[in-house]
């Protein structure tokens, strides 16, 4: 019988057991947590007294979760979480806060927003630590197994238990180089020229080519890039065009000229803050989300609508 119980049980076995359970490798959680693999392999050894299993065991070259492992992961991620509330519970104060923050947005989110929250964080909460990843299109499962803690995208994933809430409204301009050649003034001349634009993988056009297209806008693309932040090397000393959001101009679209697109009806870009209703009452959760709003009043001064569950926004 061993001598270790369920009273030796803490925060950074679970986060131990997590991290090997989601990494697959003592190598590569040891990484992830910051340690040494004595020091996973160790803690390891205190679970496997407590639970009485082996928890992980060799296979080939590399090791596998037993059954009780497997059955273990998601008490052990809820009781991280409860022991997260409770240790924010009551006054939160972001000078005393010791985080890293993952937000997932891609590269227009990124440029128009991210930089100037890194200067809030800096000043009002300089033990937090911002971690980006691309958000893709958000899944329920990037929020629900806290892949992030927010996502900022146009779509938001539909699920009874993901909140959010519209931080601006974009419009898109045609951008140009002035050097090279004249702006499109009317649709013959923007549907005349060749055009660059963005394709996310796999295969996913812009919301605004789609729409476009379906209106009777016949464009030719010469060029398809993965994401906004590759436009300007290709529309740089080019006659070509590239139909981008209005904010772009602000960052890496900055040295272009823009117009209007020459359309009667051109569709509009919302861009939603996206979270697991887990974190709605936190109160770092929640006043990293006010920080948000306010970096986007000022990127776009305009007031966020009301949080809406069932809206079906476009894509970028």
């Amino acid at each position: 019988m061993s001598n270790i119980d369920w009273l030796d049980l803490d925060a950074s076995l679970l986060k131990t057991l997590v991290a090997v359970l989601e990494h697959g490798s003592v190598t590569q959680a040891a990484h992830a947590l910051g340690v040494t693999q004595s020091a996973v392999s160790h803690q390891l050894d205190k679970l496997r007294a407590i639970t009485g299993d082996a928890l992980f065991v060799k296979s080939g070259r590399g090791i596998v979760a037993t059954a009780r492992a497997l059955a273990l992961a998601e008490p052990a991620r809820l009781l991280l979480r409860d022991m997260e509330r409770f240790a924010h519970a009551g006054d939160f104060d972001p000078a005393r806060w010791q985080a890293t923050v993952t937000i997932a947005a891609n590269d227009f989110q990124r440029e128009v927003l991210l930089p100037s929250l890194m200067v809030r964080l800096r000043i009002s909460a300089p033990g937090v630590t911002l971690r980006v990843i691309p958000s893709d299109v958000p899944s329920l499962d990037m929020l629900r197994d806290r892949h992030c803690d927010i996502a900022i995208s146009p779509r938001p994933p539909e699920g009874s238990d993901i909140l959010q809430q519209r931080l601006f409204v974009d419009e898109y301009r045609v951008y140009y180089d002035p050097g090279v050649r004249e702006p499109p003034r009317q649709l013959k001349d923007y549907e005349a020229a060749e055009h660059i634009t963005v394709v996310y993988e796999p295969r996913r056009s812009l919301q605004v080519d789609t729409d476009l297209a379906a209106a009777g806008v016949r464009r030719h693309f010469a060029v398809q890039v993965p994401g906004f932040a590759a436009l300007p090397a290709f529309l740089a000393g080019s006659d070509w065009l590239a139909t981008a959001p209005s904010l772009l101009a602000l960052g890496f679209m900055r040295p272009f000229a823009s117009v209007a697109v020459p359309v009667s009806k051109c569709p509009r870009l919302p861009m939603y803050l996206i979270w697991h209703r887990q974190h709605h009452d936190d109160a770092a959760h929640r006043w990293l989300r006010e920080q948000l709003l306010e970096v986007a009043k000022a990127a776009l001064p305009q007031p966020p609508a009301r949080r809406s569950r069932n809206t079906r926004p476009r894509s970028v």
